[in-house]
């Protein structure tokens, strides 16, 4: 699989660059803690039935920790695998990437081997770097893969970066993509002008991960000045752990949300939905703790549904907080069209099963 990004398949870059919706893969256990291939493989059939345009495994909501118990290449491996299995449309992998330069480097290698297209790299591992010994950590992984640059929220283990890092960043060769995280609006500027100034709009696409402004996000122009000329960048789809639940209706979202910026003017209603996609979010993501809840709250929804079998997480610790499981059921009724239950509860055994043959069916019986 590529090495440089010009050596992805054309449609799947053409899909990456169109803008398209990945979720942030979680990690299937079972009630010992222990890895769930067949749970973990229904979640990645779901994911491609529901309307996704790629998978993104290895990554924050798949736990970091899956590197400590030795699940980071067979997670990686079987979700490919599934994947590749299930559909012939061309998908976007990505393969989480994480630690200082010779564990990033080891990863990107194995990603590379399990045919994956992009490394999202998260910088959390280098905190106390400066931004000089970060570009250099950056580069020497470009060399493995292709990259996507993650800028990953500091409440939840990322670190500040500033323009200028982004500016260096996107001048690395071999970046492809930026997803962008910091939940502020301050910093999600940062890296559009950061792109903008490093004049590689046309190689760099912009992905928002900020699962508190999803909406407007997609249809936000960043319309700004480049060598006295005013110049027009978008974000072109999403990766996201909101996106790990309720994928049809995200995907119908997305295509609204492309279809929308298109036009003259965006309209009313769908701005409408930019907080209402927020308040989900506040449920899932535990905002009231601080996001301790933030992946079992993702989990909790897929419990619900029957794609996993509980809310385990490999950290103990890691749960529910109080409180959450009430606002995961208000904002579950008050926002049904956000949902897709129905379209769950028709396919769950096909998924579990592993028939690709038995037709997808678009509503529960």
């Amino acid at each position: 699989m590529a090495k440089h990004w010009s050596d992805i398949p054309e449609a799947v870059l053409t899909l990456l660059r169109q803008g398209t919706i990945i979720p942030a893969h979680p990690l299937a256990l079972d009630e010992n803690r222990q890895f769930d291939p067949v749970r973990m493989s229904a979640l990645s059939r779901y994911y491609v039935d529901a309307g996704a345009g790629g998978l993104a495994v290895g990554v924050h909501t798949t736990q970091f920790a899956i590197r400590e118990v030795g699940l980071y290449e067979p997670v990686l491996k079987l979700s490919a695998e599934t994947a590749a299995a299930w559909t012939d449309r061309p998908l976007v992998r990505i393969a989480g990437l994480a630690g200082r330069t010779e564990q990033a480097c080891r990863e990107a290698q194995i990603a590379h081997g399990l045919e994956y297209h992009a490394g999202l790299l998260s910088l959390a591992a280098m905190k106390g770097a400066s931004e000089d010994e970060l570009i250099e950590h950056c580069t020497a992984v470009s060399r493995q893969m292709p990259l996507v640059g993650f800028y990953l929220q500091p409440s939840v283990g990322g670190i500040r970066l500033s323009f200028d890092f982004w500016r260096r960043f996107a001048s690395i060769e071999n970046v492809v993509a930026i997803k962008m995280a910091p939940f502020n609006r301050y910093a999600t500027l940062d890296v559009v002008r950061g792109v903008l100034a490093a004049k590689a709009e046309d190689r760099v696409t912009l992905y928002t991960g900020n699962d508190d402004h999803i909406v407007a996000d997609l249809v936000n122009p960043y319309r700004l000045m480049r060598d006295g000329k005013p110049l027009t960048l978008r974000i072109k789809g999403g990766l996201l752990g909101h996106w790990s639940v309720w994928v049809q209706a995200a995907a119908r979202l997305l295509k609204r949300c492309q279809e929308e910026a298109a036009k003259p003017a965006v309209s009313a209603d769908l701005l409408a939905l930019d907080s209402q996609v927020t308040d989900c979010n506040s449920a899932l993501f535990d905002v009231a703790h601080a996001f301790h809840g933030c992946i079992a709250g993702c989990h909790e929804i897929l419990r619900r549904q029957g794609l996993l079998k509980g809310i385990w997480c490999l950290d103990p610790n890691e749960g529910l907080s109080p409180g959450q499981a009430e606002e995961l059921t208000r904002v579950s009724l008050a926002y049904p069209h956000l949902t897709d239950d129905a379209f769950v509860a028709a396919n769950l055994q096909r998924w579990l099963s592993g028939d690709r043959n038995t037709a997808l069916r678009e509503e529960a019986a």
